[in-house]
């Protein structure tokens, strides 16, 4: 059986959820009080829906206790994300996913007890500030504690060495994921696979490491 998801606000950020959740197999209800923004993305999930979210009837009538969790991305109403979060937890709904903009209404959110909250501006943020400080980063997930997954260019003492001689856990407490390598003859990027000690990092790669932000910063200012 499909996984169920309803998604609520369909903005961008939302109508993005419900397409990459779609592609995934997922049974997906798309609801917005903006008819426009429903025809804009009913052919590509289950069920689109016109309804306004902070009706607990409504919500009750789309089955909304059934669904394996509820991303509420209301972006321009943050009384209605609220309200509509309220409804959400008053019913009983196990999973709710929240969007906030911004610090104030991530501790609002958090103060009500959603345990799951999204700031995709801020991730932006952070992504594009650690882009500008080492370009080489192509990528960056910033985890709790101080840890994160960075995806970065090969820095330039790393290539022509084997994994082992370069010592990533040894030498900078860091774990290597994966290697990506790009700009190949066809211009697609593809997984070396599982890191073993022999593999030789070449130019084009990408190097995927786990670790706290701090070695991270080490490896790339010492290696770059």
């Amino acid at each position: 059986m499909a996984d169920k998801f309803a998604v609520i606000g369909l903005g961008q950020f939302g109508s993005a959820i419900c397409r990459k959740l779609s592609e995934k197999g997922a049974e997906v209800i798309a609801i917005d009080i903006d008819e426009d923004k429903v025809e804009g993305i009913k052919d590509q999930v289950a069920y689109a829906v016109v309804m306004d979210s902070t009706d607990p009837r409504a919500l009750k009538a789309q089955n909304i206790l059934d669904m394996d969790a509820v991303v509420v991305s209301i972006g321009q109403n943050f009384e209605g994300m609220l309200l509509t979060t309220v409804k959400l937890m008053e019913m009983g709904v196990t999973r709710i996913i929240a969007r906030a903009q911004g610090e104030t209404q991530r501790k609002i959110l958090e103060k009500m007890g959603v345990r799951e909250v999204l700031s995709p501006e801020e991730e932006v943020g952070k992504n594009v500030a650690e882009r500008l400080i080492n370009p080489g980063m192509m990528m960056c997930v910033t985890l709790p504690d101080n840890y994160e997954i960075v995806e970065i260019a090969a820095p330039r003492s790393t290539v022509g060495r084997s994994l082992k001689d370069i010592g990533l856990l040894e030498k900078y407490r860091l774990n290597l994921v994966t290697v990506i390598q790009k700009g190949g003859d066809d211009e697609v990027a593809h997984i070396k696979g599982v890191p073993q000690d022999d593999m030789v990092i070449e130019e084009i790669d990408e190097l995927v490491v786990f670790g706290k932000i701090k070695d991270v910063e080490r490896f790339i200012d010492i290696n770059g």
